[in-house]
């Protein structure tokens, strides 16, 4: 199944993001996981590439595992500032074996620990490379409060116009809190003639030491109430767990109110999460209480 087709119906699309164990002792351990999430019934469910592409092998099998033994549709992550084409020629390879249909192209993170290659330098190139050459369906990324390494805002959605003149049927954003940026940042998008889907990522915070390292890695500013609850709860783990979950509730609800064309969930490979912000959003999304459409 080709992701983009799932924007094309009339229902929002829910989808949840996983990302493969650092060690293979792990490997068991992220499957379970997968299978208490397909339990949600997700239309897809995307699976990271790891920092530098060091997990591709891992991707690659779960990727597989969603797609021929849960029968959910896998959105595979592939990034190329650390790859030659070669190797990223051999990951492709796997992916069309394992039976991958849909791939979400990015540049990657800079890694000081990785000297970046030569041939891609940012992800539109990656993605014209695979549609003259691969049967893939592909995906972009974007950030609703402009990416780090962006000069200006204008720039940032000039990038979005490059993915899609490349091949990218719809895009996923970043993680963010504030829920008002993400409709300023599709305004804009549309403004500047990117008509593909945009469907907004949302991280539970369910744990304080979350904050830093998200913050950190998405550059997403904090709005006064979800400062307010950090505050609240710092103290209170418990309290923090259950105010997190509500928060990220609260944000799917006004962006699918909003007309957002779905809801996609950083899951952190934490299927409790992710199961009660379903349970809270699941009448929004156009589900009965047995999770059928």
């Amino acid at each position: 199944m080709r992701i983009y087709s799932l924007f094309e119906q009339k229902r929002p699309v829910f989808s949840l993001e996983v990302f493969p164990p650092k060690q293979t002792v792990n490997f068991e351990r992220v499957k379970q996981t997968l299978r208490e999430l397909a339990a949600l019934r997700p239309d897809y469910v995307s699976v990271t590439y790891g920092a530098a592409g060091t997990a591709a092998g891992l991707t690659c099998e779960l990727a597989a595992f969603l797609k021929q033994e849960l029968q959910v549709e896998p959105l595979a992550h592939l990034t190329c500032i650390n790859s030659s084409r070669r190797q990223l020629d051999g990951v492709l390879g796997r992916m069309q074996e394992a039976g991958v249909e849909n791939i979400l192209a990015l540049r990657g993170d800079r890694s000081p620990e990785v000297e970046p290659q030569k041939d891609f330098h940012h992800a539109n190139e990656l993605m014209q490379y695979i549609g003259e050459r691969y049967d893939f369906s592909l995906a972009g990324a974007c950030y609703p409060e402009g990416h780090p390494d962006s000069p200006s805002a204008e720039e940032d959605v000039k990038t979005l116009l490059y993915k899609q003149q490349a091949g990218a049927k719809h895009l996923v954003t970043q993680l963010f809190f504030d829920t008002d940026a993400y409709f300023r940042f599709v305004d804009r998008a549309l403004a500047a003639g990117v008509t593909l889907p945009v469907q907004p990522g949302v991280m539970p915070i369910v744990k304080l030491g979350q904050i830093q390292r998200t913050v950190a890695l998405s550059a997403a500013s904090l709005p006064a109430a979800f400062s307010k609850m950090i505050a609240r709860y710092e103290q209170d783990p418990d309290g923090l767990y259950k105010a997190g979950i509500q928060y990220a509730v609260s944000q799917c609800l006004a962006l699918l109110a909003g007309g957002a064309p779905g809801v996609h969930i950083y899951t952190m490979n934490n299927a409790n999460v992710a199961r009660q912000v379903y349970e809270g959003i699941k009448g929004a999304l156009g589900r009965g209480e047995d999770g059928c459409v």
